[in-house]
Parts: C-alpha cells; sequence; structure tokens
C-alpha cells in the first residue's frame, strides 16, 4: 500500500509533465490530500517536493485502480491533455499492471469535473480488461 505522500507525489509529477503546475490541478491534488487527512502544508511540502513513483505492481487492485483514475481526472482538470500527460499516465498504467490502452478507453468516462461521475464499477470493469496477465 503507497502512503498519502507517494500517492500525491504520482499526482505532482504527472502534473508537471507539461513543466507547469495549473490551479485546477493544484485544487484537485489539495483536494485528493484532504481525502487523505493531509493538512494544506503537508500538501504543499509534497508539491514542492515530490517523492520518486514507488514500484506500484504488487499494489491491491483496488488501489490500483484508484491511482489510474486520479491521474487521468488530474489529466483532464485543467481542459488541456498535453502528449506528455498521456505518456505519463501510459507509463503509469504499465506501471499499475494494465495496457497503455486502458488511459484512452477510460479517459471517455473520467471527467474533468469530479462532480460529473460514471459509476466506479463500470469504470473499473473497463480497466480490467485492459490488465497485463500474470506470469
Amino acid at each position: 500500500m503507497l502512503s498519502n505522500e507517494e500517492q500525491l507525489s504520482i499526482l505532482v509529477h504527472l502534473s508537471m509533465a507539461d513543466k507547469f503546475l495549473a490551479e485546477e490541478e493544484s485544487k484537485l491534488i489539495h483536494k485528493i490530500g484532504e481525502r487523505c487527512g493531509l493538512s494544506r502544508e503537508e500538501v504543499e511540502l509534497i508539491i514542492d517536493n515530490p517523492r520518486p513513483i514507488p514500484n506500484l505492481k504488487n499494489l491491491p487492485p483496488d488501489e490500483k485502480f484508484t491511482y489510474l483514475f486520479d491521474v487521468i481526472q488530474l489529466m483532464k482538470v485543467d481542459g488541456k491533455i498535453y502528449q506528455s500527460e498521456i505518456q505519463f499516465c501510459e507509463r503509469l498504467a504499465l506501471a499499475l499492471g494494465y495496457k497503455p490502452g486502458v488511459v484512452a478507453d477510460l479517459s471517455a468516462y473520467i471527467y474533468s469535473d469530479p462532480s460529473i461521475s460514471t459509476k466506479r464499477s463500470y469504470l473499473r470493469s473497463i480497466a480490467d480488461q485492459h490488465l497485463i496477465p500474470k506470469k
């Protein structure tokens, strides 16, 4: 299980893939940090100094999906999607054990506005179709 700091660090790395932290990205990172029980100051420290991305392969399936969902939502939150952000999401998907195509398939159902949501169970079923079989 990743710590809250590691989870937010992953989001910070994505948000900086285009070399710019948009206000909407910062707000979503703070909102997720708050959801994880972190103070505003703790979130700011993570934004200023994110941890390296940890090994993600052995996370439980629910956690893998949550991280994938959060990074795709963050990619879309500022209304601008850069190739560098898509590539980051695809690399993260691979690190989580998904095929890169999961990013495009889920992006069609994950909205930049957190108040608009598709049923998580449906999104999870889409993501599960992209899991790379364990050897």
